[in-house]
């Protein structure tokens, strides 16, 4: 049963904080587009590794 304790004592200060960023990105009116349009027009599409899976920026 401890397990579950560490699992939720790990996870929650992630979800906690995942929340909240989508709370302000709604409060503020930024998207994702908004934020990678930050990075610069001349940056070149790249391939990452987001959530457990490769995409590809565009």
């Amino acid at each position: 049963m401890w397990e579950l304790e560490a699992l939720a004592i790990y996870l929650t200060p992630f979800l906690i904080i995942g929340i909240a960023i989508r709370f302000l990105m709604k409060r503020y009116g930024v998207d994702l587009a908004d934020v990678q349009k930050q990075a610069g027009t001349n940056r070149e599409p790249r391939r990452v590794f987001l959530l457990g899976g490769w995409r590809s920026e565009e």
